[in-house]
């Protein structure tokens, strides 16, 4: 294959500068060709920084085409003529047509025409179409222009240079994480906050994911512990962690309003489950369950995402929030709060959104530096000694996901108690070097630099074009969208929208439909709390990502979107066994 007359010319063409010798090969299927080039020549786009392959598999946009062709050639260079027409003039090779006869691609075209089959006219237009490549709205992944590779790789550099950072960074960890970090993580969220400077009340995680199975591991038990309460639609990945915990078939779900969690239908069910298991005398005894005085058991723990939810973008006002801490502390519940987006908030009003860029970090405007739970509870009077409510806090969404740290904000004796886990008091702290690292970012400023400069602006941009396109092409179809996360305010944060489709019109369906043209999205079902048949149902909502793709495609899947609503809404599409479809350009 190296050395076929096709290979010969790829690499011809490479030497033209014309494009790029992968990505042709890759259209033309020379598998081994492909294979052996990667393995010496590692190559990549410079858009983006993605591999190359990430792209060379995205069919371009075109317009119909007339293809001449020329018969006296010969063979091999008659087909990389071929391949140099369709490239351009902006097609791909592989790219889907109409023809009488069935065949599916110009290079089907192409060897029919050597074989002397006939076709169409040499000189008529072929019409072509595109299948799109698949525009992933349903990752919740930050985009690949928002990783830090350079700053963490400067970080690393400094720390393993200095022996008083990298024998440390390189050991068993402290069963609390890395105490420097520990402290100017303290110091970090107390500017932020406003809360108390104390490195005691922060224990470093393996990230929020890990920090969960953890708190569950060393704060509950199934045998006491009633329900798991998670405020829906939820983040669903949460629910598998509950359930590994021992907790399926007792996930409960607690609906919205338009300030988020409904305490009211919280404080009921809650009430009514605990004169269940007290009339029927269900549940162990704490001290039978030999816990320790580290760590204490409690009786519900309720699970949410307070700003900026996952996947309704909602925030909690202050007010609610202190009636949750209250209603907390009646029950013997912990709140367990994902504040993962809590720093990825931004101004609705540019004007207001330009003056908070300049700035100094944090931003005064109260709407989005609201207090976490957990400094809720530390302010109300009456705060037991491990508290009943925590910040589950992550850098994933502020370094990178990969960084695999984060941290937990409690009191201390709760984030002491945490750190005595099992698996802590074993290896040490997770994430120690990561730990180490996030620390540099930190202390440098280059952590808040980037947030400010790069993260914000960047995501602030992305929802104004979402926005927009939605309400240009999704609104008049009925499609609902709440533009602010806090009931009364104008900002925005996090990763998602939320969308309410039409009535008569099923998530599941415009998600399937979405699909076959290219753009696949969250299907409200999918933010269901698992088990709970009685919970709120979200049958005609979809989640948008906007953090993820490019920014052209994320406003191209909301524009693919929009036709899957509307062919769901004509009866064009039918749910059932999955079909092929050819994209049509509109």
């Amino acid at each position: 294959m190296r050395d076929s007359p096709r290979a010969r010319g790829l690499d011809e063409y490479r030497e033209g500068g014309k494009c790029n010798f992968i990505a042709l090969a890759v259209q033309c299927r020379l598998v081994d060709y492909v294979r052996a080039k990667l393995t010496r020549e590692p190559e990549r786009l410079e858009k983006g920084g993605r591999p190359l392959l990430d792209y060379a598999l995205r069919p371009r946009r075109i317009s119909p085409l007339t293809v001449p062709y020329h018969s006296q050639r010969d063979e091999a260079n008659i087909e990389i003529d071929m391949i140099k027409l369709l490239l351009d003039l902006g097609a791909d090779p592989n790219q889907k047509i109409h023809l009488n006869d069935g065949r599916s691609n110009w290079l089907e075209v192409f060897h029919s025409k050597r074989a002397g089959r006939s076709t169409t006219s040499q000189t008529a237009p072929i019409m072509v179409t595109r299948t799109p490549h698949l525009i992933n709205l349903l990752r919740g992944w930050p985009s690949p222009s928002l990783l830090p590779a350079a700053a963490l790789t400067a970080a690393a550099a400094r720390a393993l240079s200095d022996p008083t950072i990298s024998v440390p960074g390189l050991q068993y960890a402290p069963d609390p994480g890395f105490q420097p970090l520990r402290e100017d993580l303290a110091a970090w969220l107390a500017r932020v906050y406003g809360a108390a400077p104390e490195a005691d009340r922060i224990c470093i995680t393996g990230g929020a994911s890990q920090s969960l199975a953890n708190i569950l591991a060393s704060f509950t038990d199934p045998g006491f512990t009633r329900a798991i309460w998670m405020v829906a639609p939820c983040y669903f990945l949460a629910c598998p962690i509950f359930e590994d915990a021992g907790f399926g078939g007792r996930l409960r779900a607690v609906p919205e309003d338009d300030d988020g969690a409904n305490v009211e239908i919280l404080a009921q069910k809650l009430q009514a489950l605990d004169e269940a298991w007290e009339r029927d005398g269900r549940g162990a005894k704490p001290e039978d369950l030999k816990r320790g005085k580290n760590r204490k058991l409690y009786r519900h723990v309720i699970y949410l995402v307070p700003t900026c939810a996952n996947p309704s973008g909602k925030t909690l006002p202050l007010r609610r929030r202190e009636a949750l801490v209250r209603l907390a502390r009646a029950h013997d519940a912990l709140l367990i709060a994902d504040d993962v987006y809590d720093f990825l908030q931004w101004p609705l009003n540019p004007d207001v959104a330009a003056a908070a860029a300049a700035a100094p970090f944090p931003p005064r405007d109260p709407h989005l530096r609201l207090p976490r739970l957990s400094d809720v509870d530390a302010a109300l009077p009456g705060q037991t000694p491990f508290g009943n409510a925590i910040s589950n806090g992550s850098f994933s969404k502020i370094v990178a996901p990969g960084v695999r740290t984060g941290w937990v904000a409690a009191t201390p004796a709760f984030a002491y108690g945490l750190s005595q886990t099992g698996a802590s008091c074993s290896g040490g702290a997770p994430s120690q070097l990561a730990a180490v690292m996030v620390w540099e970012l930190l202390r440098s400023g280059e952590l808040e630099r980037r947030l400010v400069e790069e993260s914000i602006p960047q995501l602030r941009e992305r929802h104004r074009r979402v926005l927009e396109a939605v309400e240009a092409l999704l609104v008049p179809l009925g499609v609902a969208v709440r533009r602010s996360s806090l009931a009364g305010a104008e900002v925005y944060g996090g990763y998602f929208v939320w969308l309410t489709l039409p009535e008569g019109v099923r998530g599941a369906d415009v998600a399937d439909r979405g699909k076959e043209l290219g753009v696949t999205v969250g299907a409200g079902e999918k933010f269901e709390v698992a088990g709970d048949e009685d919970g709120a149902r979200f049958e005609r909502e979809v989640r948008i990502c906007f953090s993820w793709e490019e920014l052209e495609d994320v406003v191209e899947g909301v524009r693919r979107l929009s036709h899957a609503v509307r062919d769901v809404q004509q009866g064009k599409f039918v749910a059932g066994p999955k079909v092929d479809a050819t994209y049509i350009e509109k």
